[in-house]
């Protein structure tokens, strides 16, 4: 028996790299899958049907059920039909997991207005409206896990990824707001900050002249995207999951950590001679960095810090 047997899920980008990795191990837990991707090069350019069927294959070589779909999450009615083949090839739709993304990094004096609206439109408007086809079923059935795929560079700021950072923060407040809206129909809705070595990464090693190692394997994100898929996680809604090597990790929302207060209110002069004893000890770093104090659990329960 696996964790989600006699489920419908709809992946978008799983042709290739970390989608194609979510779509297997959906499969290999009992899901049914719709695998959408239009095969585009990583700037979103050309098409091609041959990755998606590919991950088909391989999920109906090892005893699954799975369908291709080669439409665009940026065309609000395209994504419709992603939803429809599930519908129409399975019955229902259970599960969604929002992965289609692309990237155009560059500078932000180097940026160009395609360059932003390209990468919003696939991973913000995609988002959305892959999402809004899909919780319709859900809430008609009560039951639905919709996950949202966001990212560091989103999180914490990446240096060059003006479209992709703000299009994956986006992302994440579209997630608390979807959680506290669909949760009283039984849909959960969670984001997940995958890493591992595909296309998008390339390039990092090979500038550094290395492989990637083992724990860059793409497929190590998987295993939370499918119990965030199942009935076991029905307690967790609204929650940013993330990745960092063997371990999986949990963001906290951003949340007010300490407060300036003062009587009627503060004036420039105030601010400027109290902030940095008050506020100013608490400011954070920016960028892609491990952070401090994380505590790592494997199944044996030992704990390091």
């Amino acid at each position: 028996m696996g964790l989600l047997d006699g489920r419908v899920a709809v992946v978008t980008g799983a042709g290739r790299g970390i989608g194609r990795e979510f779509a297997r191990c959906l499969a290999a837990e009992g899901a049914s899958v719709v695998v959408n991707d239009v095969g585009a090069a990583l700037d979103g350019a050309g098409a091609d049907e041959t990755p998606a069927r590919q991950t088909c294959d391989e999920i109906t070589a090892a005893g699954g059920r799975a369908v291709p779909s080669h439409e665009s999450v940026t065309d609000y009615e395209a994504a419709g039909r992603i939803v429809q083949a599930a519908l129409d090839s399975f019955g229902r739709i259970d599960i969604l997991v929002n992965n289609a993304g692309i990237v155009r990094d560059r500078t932000l004096l180097k940026m160009t207005e395609d360059d932003f609206d390209a990468v919003m439109a696939v991973h913000v408007k995609g988002t959305f409206n892959c999402a809004r086809h899909a919780a319709g079923p859900m809430r008609e059935q009560g039951y639905g896990r919709i996950i949202n795929v966001t990212s560091s560079a989103g999180l914490r700021g990446n240096f060059g990824q003006t479209n992709y950072g703000a299009a994956k923060a986006a992302i994440m407040g579209m997630t608390f707001i979807w959680a506290l809206e669909l949760g009283r129909h039984g849909i959960t809705v969670n984001a997940v900050a995958p890493a591992g070595a595909t296309r998008m990464t390339a390039s990092l090693f090979e500038r550094s002249g290395t492989p990637p190692p083992p724990e860059a394997d793409p497929a190590l994100n998987a295993p939370i995207v499918a119990f965030l898929a199942s009935e076991r996680a029905g307690h967790v809604n609204g929650q940013i999951l993330g990745r960092t090597d063997y371990a999986f990790t949990i963001f906290q929302h951003p949340r007010q950590i300490a407060f300036m207060w003062r009587d009627g209110g503060w004036d420039p002069a105030g601010v400027a001679e109290h902030f940095d004893q008050i506020l100013g000890q608490h400011l954070q770093p920016v960028g892609m960095t491990m952070p401090t104090g994380m505590e790592f659990r494997a199944p044996s329960t030992r704990t390091s810090t």
